[in-house]
């Protein structure tokens, strides 16, 4: 398959695979139950299969000093004062020491290579993920993790107006949000900034192979 590049190099990017979304007991933004245990199974085998074949699994986490950190966001703000918005703990989320910063359990190896400074949607704000992947030659991004359509779509359209490929398997991202919108972030993305696949898809390619 043409990804756009003259030899693949891939690294997988798990969002937000934390239990601050997925672990329904400390989570402070929750997915449902039943996306998280759809997430999180997708993603376990999905990490698995990329260790065996030399991608590397990068988890990038959202962490946060403290509140003010996250009160610079204006748009934010907005949603901390709406009591019906599910965004509202955005204020509380994910606070440095919180539970919520850890990575779901069977998701996260000792081989894998994690980025805990992320505070934005984007995962390439304020961290050092551009400079951990082009240090490594990596051109091309697997996506995963949630929301679907925040932190997916916004990292994946950055991802693409820096130059690399991008694949997001459809199984692999969800939201806390509605799922009309988990659609449309997919849409978004197919339409106009990389390639959406299921990741058995994404398992078989050759491309990916190793060696």
């Amino acid at each position: 398959m043409n990804f756009g590049v003259d030899k693949v190099r891939a690294a997988v990017v798990g969002i937000d695979l934390h239990r601050g979304h997925l672990d329904i007991a400390v989570a402070t933004m929750p997915a449902s139950p039943e996306v998280a245990r759809r997430v999180v199974a997708a993603n376990r085998a999905l990490f698995d299969w990329a260790r065996t074949q030399a991608i590397p699994v990068i988890h990038c986490i959202t962490q946060y000093r403290d509140g003010e950190e996250i009160r610079l966001n204006a748009f934010w703000r907005t949603r901390a004062e709406d009591p019906d918005n599910p965004r509202r703990n955005v204020m509380r989320h994910n606070l440095i020491g919180m539970p919520g910063g850890e990575v779901m359990p069977g998701l996260q190896d000792a081989r894998d290579w994690v980025v805990d400074t992320k505070k934005r949607y984007n995962c390439f704000v304020a961290t050092d993920l551009e400079l951990l992947l082009r240090s490594h030659g990596i051109n091309t991004l697997i996506v995963t993790g949630v929301n679907t359509n925040s932190c997916i779509l916004s990292t994946v359209t950055a991802a693409c107006s820096m130059d690399y490929a991008v694949i997001v398997p459809s199984d692999c991202v969800d939201t806390m949000d509605a799922p009309a919108l988990h659609d449309a972030a997919l849409l978004c993305i197919r339409t106009a900034f990389g390639f959406v696949m299921s990741s058995q898809e994404v398992m078989a390619l050759p491309e990916l192979r190793a060696a």
